[in-house]
């Protein structure tokens, strides 16, 4: 079992960073792989290979969580640039029921409405979104701040277990997804 992370800040090992690493490292407590891929650019945001590649390891995985700090009340710029990218070259059937999060990190406000829009990715493509004890966002202006933030890492670890939980359960039970029928698409001009 294995969980992408995808760290979309442009500072690699900064706030969101620390998000996912406390993400990660509980998820391999509990018996699941990790691995952080971190975005950062819009060479790699753009790059048709580096997009499959990312998009093949995410087909092959169990879970998803996507990090980004938090720009204008919204996710970064290049982030998003890069899910939609992503989500047009993944294959859609493979992430049906794949449990899935988003981790936001600020120095103070705008988490929740970009934990809303990252989590707009998932719901469309039928990825139940794995929630924690609180909304899933670390507070500070530096990774050292952030590793401060004591209420903001258990919330981070609490969201891993309960992903770890969720997968595990997939996992087990062995069932076959829920069918789908073919998409209809309603035009009202």
């Amino acid at each position: 079992m294995k969980v992408i992370l995808i760290n979309g800040s442009s500072r690699e090992k900064q706030c969101t960073f620390v998000a996912l690493s406390e993400c990660a490292k509980t998820l391999e407590e509990n018996g699941i792989q990790t691995q952080i891929i971190h975005v950062g650019n819009s060479d790699k945001a753009n790059d048709p290979l580096f997009i499959r590649h990312v998009a093949t390891l995410i087909e092959e995985a169990d879970g998803l969580i996507v990090g980004s700090p938090v720009y204008y009340a919204a996710p970064n710029g290049i982030l998003s640039m890069f899910l939609t990218n992503l989500f047009a070259a993944i294959n859609k059937e493979k992430l049906i029921m794949m449990p899935a999060a988003s981790v936001t990190s600020a120095r103070r406000a705008g988490t929740v409405s970009t934990l809303d829009q990252i989590n707009k990715f998932f719901s469309y493509f039928q990825m139940p979104i794995v929630s924690s004890s609180y909304w899933p966002m670390l507070h500070g202006l530096s990774a050292e701040e952030a590793k401060k933030d004591l209420e903001g890492l258990q919330i981070m670890r609490t969201l891993a277990r309960n992903m770890a939980y969720m997968i595990t359960s997939f996992t087990l039970a062995k069932l076959e997804k829920p069918k789908q029928e073919k998409k209809v698409r309603t035009n009202f001009i």
